[in-house]
C-alpha cells in the first residue's frame, strides 16, 4: 500500500485533486499529470445512483490508477451501504476510505464498526457530512476518524457551486481535532473558495474542475496552497 499522506503529510494543507473531473479517455495520463504538477493524493469519487442521482467509478478504475501513478487514492463513498464497498475498494488499493454519516445503511451496520473495519483493513477512515447535515452529527466519531470531509456542495455532480455557510461547521470542528486528524473540504473549490477553507480551518482542499480544468495545473495547485505553512 502507498504512504498515507493523512497520517504523514509532506506538508500542510494537501490538494487533492477529483478524479470525477478528468479526461476518463486519458485517465493515465491525467493521474501521471496530476503528480507531476504537485498533487498530493487524488479523490476518487463512488456513487451508486442511489444515495447520489450519479453513478461514477468503481474498484477497477482504483486499480488501474494504481498501476499509473504513486499517489495515494481517498475513496469517497457516497453509496446507501458503504460496508458493502470496504474490502473491493482496499482490495484495489485504496488508501483511504470515506464514507457518509447520513448513508442509510449504516442504521443496520453502525459508523464505529465501519471504521474499525477499514482500520483493520490497513487504511484510514474518514467521514463526511452533506450541506444541511449539523457538524454535531459526527460527534460521537469524532475521535476514531482520520478525516472529516465537508460537502460545500450538494454530492453528485461536479462544477456546482461553493456553499459558504458550510465554513461555520469547519470552524466548529477545527478545535475538536487532533493534529494527526485532517479537515477536507469538497465542491466548488477555486482558489478563492479554497483560501476562505484554509482561513477557517481545512487542511485539504479536493479540488476537481479547477485542477484538470486548468490550462496550468501546477501553477493551480500551487495557488490552492497559498502561502499556508507546509
Amino acid at each position: 500500500m502507498k504512504s498515507n499522506v493523512f497520517l504523514k503529510p509532506p506538508h500542510l494543507p494537501l490538494v487533492a485533486p477529483s478524479v470525477l473531473a478528468a479526461d476518463f479517455g486519458r485517465i493515465a495520463e491525467e493521474v501521471i499529470d496530476a503528480e507531476r504538477c504537485g498533487a498530493d493524493l487524488l479523490h476518487i469519487d463512488v456513487m451508486d445512483g442511489h444515495f447520489v442521482p450519479n453513478l461514477t467509478m468503481g474498484p477497477d478504475m482504483v486499480q488501474a490508477i494504481s498501476k499509473a501513478t504513486t499517489l495515494m487514492q481517498d475513496v469517497h463513498l457516497m453509496v446507501t451501504d458503504p460496508q458493502d464497498f470496504v474490502k473491493p475498494f482496499l482490495d484495489a488499493g485504496a488508501g483511504s476510505l470515506t464514507f457518509h454519516i447520513e448513508a442509510p445503511g449504516l442504521k443496520e451496520f453502525g459508523p464505529l464498526e465501519l471504521i474499525e473495519r477499514i482500520h483493520d483493513g490497513g487504511a484510514t477512515a474518514g467521514i463526511a457530512i452533506n450541506p444541511e447535515t449539523p457538524a454535531e452529527a459526527v460527534a460521537s466519531v469524532i475521535s476514531q476518524v482520520d478525516l472529516i470531509l465537508i460537502m460545500s456542495v450538494h454530492p453528485g455532480f461536479t462544477g456546482q457551486t461553493f456553499i459558504a455557510e458550510v465554513l461555520e461547521k469547519v470552524r466548529w470542528l477545527r478545535n475538536k481535532l487532533l493534529p494527526r486528524q485532517r479537515l477536507a473540504i469538497d465542491g466548488g473549490i477555486s482558489i478563492r473558495t479554497g483560501h476562505d477553507a484554509l482561513e477557517a480551518g481545512c487542511d485539504v482542499l479536493v479540488a476537481g474542475a479547477s485542477v484538470f480544468r486548468a490550462s496550468n495545473r501546477a501553477g493551480t495547485i500551487a495557488n490552492l496552497r497559498g502561502d499556508y505553512p507546509r
